[in-house]
């Protein structure tokens, strides 16, 4: 039970894991003079209305910072021909050795199960008087 909800929790974190670092945002900010005015993760960020003043004034005052955060493109995938000998005979033996484990014994013939031992008629070893100390 334990061993499933770890397997589980463990595959949902590589997911996760994955996803996040595959995705790509940009920040949009925007200021007036020195005023941080608005912030915008995914869409546009809004304007002030001073904007409309420095159209008439040709002074700009107001300016839009855009941060990119890029996330990766392409996921590296390795084959095992990229790895050296050493480490491919490494990589087989392990999962050779591990994939055995969980292979069943053969059955085995027990030729003597149904056989039943003789009926005492006396104890030898008090007969004989010989004992174990």
């Amino acid at each position: 039970m334990l061993k499933k909800v770890l397997h589980k929790t463990f595959s949902i974190n590589l997911a996760l894991l994955v996803l996040f670092s595959t995705i790509s945002f940009t920040v949009e900010k925007h200021f007036c003079g020195d005023v941080l005015v608005d912030v915008s993760l995914f869409s546009e960020a809004k304007k002030c209305c001073i904007e409309t003043i420095e159209t008439i004034t040709k002074k700009p005052c107001c300016k839009d910072e855009i941060d990119v955060v890029k996330g990766q493109d392409e996921l590296k995938m390795s084959l095992l021909e990229d790895i050296d000998f050493q480490h491919q005979f490494i990589v087989i033996s392990f999962a050779q050795v591990y994939v055995n484990l969980f292979v069943g014994e053969p059955k085995q013939n027990i030729h003597h199960k149904d056989y039943s031992p003789p009926n005492l008629v006396t104890d030898i070893q008090v007969l004989d008087q010989v004992f174990l100390i």
